[in-house]
């Protein structure tokens, strides 16, 4: 079947574009009507699309509207696999269309998971186990792109895009330090239940880098822990837990006994997250820039309350 095409300039289209990606695309590039139903999901696509409040807000605009932002989208053998705009997608799903805007790019698998993770990262709220998933498979895309471009005369490959290394590199594009996005990443080793406690704000993110490090059938006599004890581990309790994993000693009573005992309340830590303080800074800081800032700040807040309490 012949898809319609037309040949639209990038420069004339900014605002259709949301990601800096899209802007660093060829010149000019083909916007295409496409069914649908030849439209598939990205394969392991981290990012949950909802049917919450937002979702229906989409769906009325796309009604009204049409969908303004065209998807991006590359070949497959079965029509064409979403890279970006899966929101977009399932909206017009919603809203009866048959067909929506699609720019389709040629890219091998390692280029569309880095785009496809770049561009979702671009959203304001985004769950932990997002986050987690989105930069684990990131991180193994520039790692094998980093094995392929340094192939040597021998024929040997020598792996240049460490751990570590890509880590910083993923760190310095969303404005976090490149251990908090190994400790994102860790938060993949959780089995589901307890990673989606992390989501619904039930166990907080310190604690469950801790638990990350217990094997599945640990994790699982946690839940029942949790479920007994009906409450939620301190990063302390959650330390000592993987403290008896590493013992050979993580039983489920022992993970009651940790979790029945009263919490002791942190003194002198005021703790704020990354996200949460995000929307007030430029997205090229990062949070030892932030840091920096908010003091410089109270600084001169209390210089200017010295001030006014001298007159």
């Amino acid at each position: 079947m012949q898809k319609k095409g037309v040949n639209v300039s990038l420069t004339s289209y900014d605002d259709i574009f949301s990601t800096e990606q899209d802007r660093t695309a060829p010149v000019t590039e083909e916007i295409r009507s496409v069914p649908l139903s030849q439209l598939h999901p990205f394969k392991d696509h981290p990012f949950k699309v909802l049917d919450d409040d937002a979702m229906s807000e989409t769906v009325e605009s796309v009604k009204q509207i049409g969908v303004v932002v065209p998807l991006i989208a590359r070949p497959a053998e079965d029509g064409y696999e979403i890279v970006s705009g899966h929101r977009r997608h399932h909206a017009a799903e919603l809203a009866g269309l048959e067909a929506v805007p699609v720019i389709v790019r040629e890219m091998d698998d390692d280029s569309a998971v880095i785009f496809m993770v770049d561009s979702n990262l671009q959203r304001e709220n985004i769950l932990p186990s997002e986050k987690a998933l989105a930069y684990k498979m990131k991180m193994e895309a520039m790692k094998r792109q980093g094995e392929r471009k340094d192939l040597q005369a021998d024929g040997t490959s020598r792996q240049v895009v460490g751990k570590l290394e890509a880590a910083d590199v993923i760190g310095q594009e969303t404005g976090e330090s490149g251990r908090q996005v190994q400790r994102y990443i860790r938060l993949t080793n959780l089995i589901p239940e307890v990673l989606d406690m992390v989501d619904q704000k039930q166990i907080a993110f310190n604690p469950a880098v801790e638990l990350s490090y217990l094997k599945p059938e640990e994790q699982q006599d946690f839940l029942e822990a949790i479920d007994m004890t009906q409450t939620a581990p301190s990063l302390s309790q959650a330390q000592r837990i993987k403290k008896l994993s590493q013992e050979g000693a993580c039983t489920a009573d022992a993970i009651c006994d940790v979790m029945s005992e009263a919490k002791k309340p942190e003194v002198g830590r005021l703790t704020f997250s990354t996200d949460s303080l995000r929307k007030y800074f430029p997205k090229s800081y990062t949070a030892k820039q932030m840091e920096e800032t908010i003091i410089r700040l109270l600084e001169q807040y209390m210089k200017k309350r010295q001030r006014d309490m001298e007159r």
